[in-house]
């Protein structure tokens, strides 16, 4: 691996590439404590501390993908979030309308158009998360129980709400330009990148944290505990996202002319997870839309009390309607990204089948019975994943939120630490055959 590594830096245009992106990583780490004009940072300091102590679970989501930039209010506040829920959004309309769809189609033209409805879309999502923000951070709402939460903003002026929520559109932008550029002259894809530079901020100090408050031998054990299901998470997790179904496909030969086109075999990959890290993302933002309903809204009612109550982490309520929506979420996200359908015209256009089945609807039915198949282990496995941190620290305070290897972070962080390092093998392969992993 470490020769690997020297390989790597040795060769002249991969080490570009590499020093491109890690000159892109600290830009971006500097941007994330850089405060927004109008913010009391002494004030900010005291509630970051008092939030580490107690539970801020209902914003924990949004922090950990801007690598803790949200609760201290910097320029990059919203870290890449809004361009992630504008991906997703589009993701779900080229499904809807037809006129997203023909984009689609149109090759490279058409995934740029997409890409600039995005671009746009990710700053009005800035817009309106960042004015959340402001109105969130002036109400003392971000840091319940603190002693100084309302005298984050001390001065309430249209004026500087203004410069606020305009300084967090522009870090956004920022983000998104410093991805892209990640993406065109670095390794790996930009915005993943980002996403694992932010929840990997996050480990060393929650897992100090974890050793802080641990009771046995100082905290060691619990420290030592938290290590070891770190890895066997990081196993399990690289063995499930590399398994796949792979279904024989066979091209039959085209004579044209005097020469002989076609029949070769090749598959078709499907794998156990096929949704990735989306159906978390849904099930846990929209788990959130209640507490947030309550905090802004729901006062002292019976229902209010009772969300407040029992639709928390950790609480069987929640951990029950967590795993059914993340279940839920996994069927619904794969069956709108894959259309056996399609897959089943475009094998018969170009004289592809499947042994043993005959071409057009009967290879739809058969790839949607697979699919069907393997999507049930793969929702099971991403909705256990996702509740380690209620299972793992149930005995160690509670304190869920310091858990690091939680199920969203060790999804993010194991897919993008692949996927880039498949890109680095690619590049090593064309001068080496050893490649990156021997």
């Amino acid at each position: 691996m470490l020769t690997a590594f020297a390989r790597a830096f040795k060769t002249p245009d991969l080490r570009k590439k590499l020093l491109f992106t890690l000159a892109i990583i600290v830009l971006y780490r500097l941007g994330s404590h850089i405060p927004v004009p109008g913010v009391s940072y002494q004030n900010v300091q005291i509630c970051v501390e008092a939030a580490q102590k107690g539970n801020n679970g209902l914003f924990g989501l949004v922090n950990m993908f801007s690598g803790g930039a949200l609760l201290q209010i910097t320029i990059f506040a919203l870290g890449i979030m809004p361009y992630i829920t504008a991906s997703i959004i589009l993701q779900l309309l080229t499904v809807v309308i037809p006129r997203l769809e023909a984009l689609k189609k149109e090759g490279q033209s058409g995934t740029a158009k997409i890409t600039q409805y995005t671009r746009y879309l990710t700053v009005a999502l800035a817009v309106l998360q960042g004015t959340g923000l402001v109105a969130t951070a002036r109400s003392g709402a971000l840091f319940s129980g603190c002693r100084v939460s309302t005298q984050i903003v001390p001065d309430r002026s249209i004026f500087t709400t203004v410069v606020m929520v305009v300084t967090m559109t522009a870090g956004t932008a920022a983000v998104m330009w410093l991805g892209e550029l990640i993406t065109d002259r670095g390794i790996g894809n930009g915005m993943s990148i980002l996403m694992f530079i932010s929840i990997a901020a996050g480990f060393p100090g929650a897992l100090w944290a974890i050793k802080e408050s641990g009771k046995l031998a100082g905290g060691w054990i619990e420290f030592s505990t938290v290590i070891l299901i770190g890895f066997v998470m990081v196993g399990l997790v690289v063995f499930v996202e590399q398994a796949q179904r792979r279904i024989p496909v066979q091209y039959a030969k085209r004579m044209i002319g005097r020469k002989s086109y076609g029949g070769t075999s090749t598959y078709i990959p499907l794998k156990v997870n096929q949704a990735g890290v989306i159906p978390v993302i849904f099930a846990s933002s929209l788990l959130y839309i209640p507490l947030l309903v309550v905090q802004f809204g729901g006062g002292n009612s019976a229902w209010a009390t009772w969300i407040q109550q029992h639709m928390v982490d950790g609480k069987p309520p929640h951990t029950v309607v967590y795993f059914l929506l993340i279940v839920f979420f996994a069927f619904f996200y794969v069956a709108i990204t894959f259309n056996p359908q399609e897959v089943a015209d475009n094998m018969k256009k170009y004289g592809g089948f499947i042994p043993g089945i005959r071409a057009g609807r009967p290879t739809a039915e058969y790839l949607s019975y697979v699919l069907n198949r393997i999507t049930w282990p793969g929702s099971l496995y991403l909705g256990l994943i996702a509740l380690v941190p209620t299972m793992a620290l149930a005995g160690f305070g509670g304190a869920n939120q310091n858990f690091p290897f939680g199920g969203t972070s060790i999804l993010i962080i194991v897919g993008v630490g692949l996927e880039t390092v498949k890109q680095i093998e690619s590049q090593l392969q064309q001068r080496n055959y050893e490649g990156f992993l021997r």
